[in-house]
């Protein structure tokens, strides 16, 4: 039997692991954090200290696509998040009023999702994980073992040292470890070539507070999951047990906006959003959480046609992560994870090749959604930039941005956004579809502009942060 390493106990490394001892090897997964699993959600939400996650208690969303990859490969998990009262939330139901045909269609069922916050998400994988691989917390790795090389000039990975001064060996590591990850220095100390890497600040602020109804239902949405103003974002994700998160975003180089860290500003701006006071009327759990500092990052460890080591695969964050406003995080690291279970089943007795096959699988199924998240950071944020300097961004004549303004209007165009909103289609396959993009185009011609939606101006948001 294999023996594999999982480095991190986050969402996606117990899930990696679980998909891998599926598949009948013997999992070990080490987690710097020492404390254990909460014996509830509410102490997952109200005790849990995950120091590794800086965004732990940060909105996050299980997207559809998500969800279909735990029903099918993990589905123990959804039933355990059902369990804590994770909510099944269905996208169709952001369908906007102006929308005549609101028939519902055959294969709508896979827009529906089961979520939560971050906490009660975490809680039900690790409480399956747990009775089903071994994990280990507590335990930091310090550095990469090797031995022989599995290709000339590559080094082999054979382990991991930890601070316990334990060497442990292992067939394959797998870097789950986040964010944060080492894995770059590691591979630096073992000998091996740098990763390329891609790195840019994504220039946001994250301004949030949870609440909880009285009712246990959450409020119906007016708007969709994110609205975007002239210089700032609203985002609304439903939660676990009656809870929802209210984030303001915005440009971190705003300075008078940087006020959404006091509680009344904050409020006052959600309130002076006619599509998005009423979720103020709800129970607070938290006072402003902020958040900044965050960047769209890619590494590959496959360059100029060779692997800088073998032995070694980084999955989720540790690969790639992104400004996690689209909520896709979780979802991508469990495409990632299935796609990586997949070629270590296949290849795991071949390093070079395992190491060759599953940079192939990331580039291919992975990546352009990272480069699509990024490309959306970089057009956001230079509308807000515009906005601040009373500029315009010159309108793009191209199906994407024709989509926003048919989707509105047209059930068939609404859907094929929602493909694309819940990871089931990427962009350039919705609109390679036989008259797809046609369609797009002649149905946005029809309408004018898209209006803002209903808010505060520039000028009075100003006003309320000064007020």
């Amino acid at each position: 039997m294999s023996k594999i390493l999982v480095l991190g106990a986050g969402v996606v490394g117990l899930s990696t692991a679980m998909m891998l001892a599926d598949d009948g090897a013997e999992v070990t997964v080490l987690e710097r954090d020492g404390e254990p699993v909460p014996e509830s959600p509410d102490a997952a939400w109200g005790q849990w200290a995950r120091q590794g996650v800086a965004q732990f208690r940060q909105p996050h969303f299980l997207l559809p696509a998500g969800r279909q990859i735990l029903d099918e490969r993990l589905p123990d998990v959804c039933a355990a998040l059902l369990d804590a009262g994770g909510l099944r939330f269905d996208m169709m139901g952001l369908m906007p009023p102006s929308v005549s045909d609101r028939a519902r269609q055959d294969g709508d069922e896979r827009f529906v999702t089961v979520t939560g916050r971050r906490p009660a998400i975490e809680w039900a994988v690790a409480t399956v994980a747990e009775r089903r691989v071994r994990v280990e917390r507590g335990c930091s790795v310090t550095g990469l073992l090797t031995g022989p090389s599995a290709a000339e000039g590559i080094p082999h990975v054979t382990g991991v040292r930890t601070a316990d001064g334990r060497e442990l060996r292992a067939d394959l590591v797998v870097d789950a470890t986040g964010r944060r990850s080492k894995l770059p220095q590691w591979l630096a100390a073992a000998g091996a070539r740098p990763p390329s890497e891609d790195a840019e600040e994504a220039g946001f602020i994250y301004y949030t507070r949870f609440f909880r109804s009285a009712s246990g239902d959450v409020p119906a949405y007016r708007s969709g999951l994110q609205t975007a103003f002239h210089t700032f974002s609203v985002l609304v994700l439903p939660g676990d047990a009656g809870t929802w998160s209210v984030t303001l975003f915005t440009f971190a180089g705003d300075p008078p906006l940087k006020a959404l860290k006091d509680k009344e500003r904050w409020t006052a701006l959600v309130s002076a959003c006619p599509m998005h006071a009423q979720w103020l009327k709800g129970e607070p759990l938290t006072d402003v959480l902020p958040m900044a500092g965050v960047a769209d990052r890619y590494r590959r460890f496959v360059v100029d046609g060779a692997p800088v080591a073998t032995g070694v695969l980084a999955v989720g964050d540790s690969w790639a992560c992104t400004n996690p406003i689209g909520g896709r995080g979780i979802s991508v690291g469990l495409m990632h994870a299935v796609g990586t279970a997949e070629v270590v089943r296949e290849h795991l007795a071949h390093p070079l090749t395992l190491a060759l096959a599953h940079d192939a699988m990331t580039e291919a199924r992975v990546t352009p959604w990272y480069r699509f998240t990024a490309a959306y950071d970089r057009e956001r944020m230079a509308e807000i930039r515009a906005a601040i300097d009373g500029t315009e961004v010159a309108p793009t004549a191209d199906p994407a941005s024709a989509l926003v303004r048919a989707m509105v209007i047209d059930a068939d165009v609404f859907r094929a956004a929602m493909e694309i909103n819940t990871l089931y289609a990427l962009p350039e396959e919705v609109f390679a579809r036989p008259g797809m993009a046609q369609r797009i185009t002649d149905i946005a011609g029809t309408l004018p502009g898209a209006p803002p939606p209903p808010g505060p101006s520039r000028e009075e948001v100003l006003a309320l942060m000064t007020a």
